[in-house]
């Protein structure tokens, strides 16, 4: 009987819930719920009225869940947002305040400017003297050189990522 009116269930929900999947989730959910306390029903009690009533459950159900989800997710959100930009800079490997000197003057001059200054390209050429394209090719080859020598300086570490860097220099 119950599967014989399954539409019916169905858009009873989806007046209720915002999408088909998840009237379709809630009422996959019912439909459990009712297997599993079947011996519940009462001999008074209509099947029809409690399988609604196992609805409303499950659809109270499944707002508390979503609702706990969103409140997790928003304060994930600003525990992210709160990071403060300087102590990122400072969790980035220290290799690369250390190699950038190692690298060519007119190379190390851009990266320093530009990556670690947070200065714009135009603005750094307008400084070097040098045309801004001159200086997006030499900032190019620049990274190029710079990531070179970390993975000659840090190994595996540079290519995984500097957050947990395990190189002397970060010791």
């Amino acid at each position: 009987m119950l599967v014989h009116n399954h539409r019916r269930f169905l858009d009873f929900l989806r007046s209720r819930v915002s999408n088909v999947e998840d009237a379709e989730e809630i009422l996959q959910a019912a439909f459990v719920k009712a297997v599993e306390k079947s011996q519940d029903l009462r001999d008074e009690e209509s099947a029809m009225a409690w399988f609604y009533r196992l609805l409303r459950n499950a659809l109270i159900d499944f707002y508390r869940r979503r609702d706990t989800a969103r409140k997790a997710f928003h304060s994930a959100a600003e525990d992210f947002s709160e990071v403060d930009e300087q102590e990122l800079q400072r969790t980035v490997c220290q290799c690369v305040a250390e190699l950038i000197p190692t690298l060519k003057p007119e190379y190390a001059d851009l990266l320093r400017r530009v990556d670690v200054e947070g200065e714009a390209v135009p603005a750094a050429a307008a400084a070097l003297g040098i045309q801004s394209n001159n200086a997006g090719v030499r900032l190019h080859r620049a990274r190029i050189a710079l990531k070179a020598r970390l993975e000659q300086s840090c190994g595996t570490c540079a290519t995984h990522g500097c957050l947990d860097c395990s190189c002397q220099s970060c010791k």
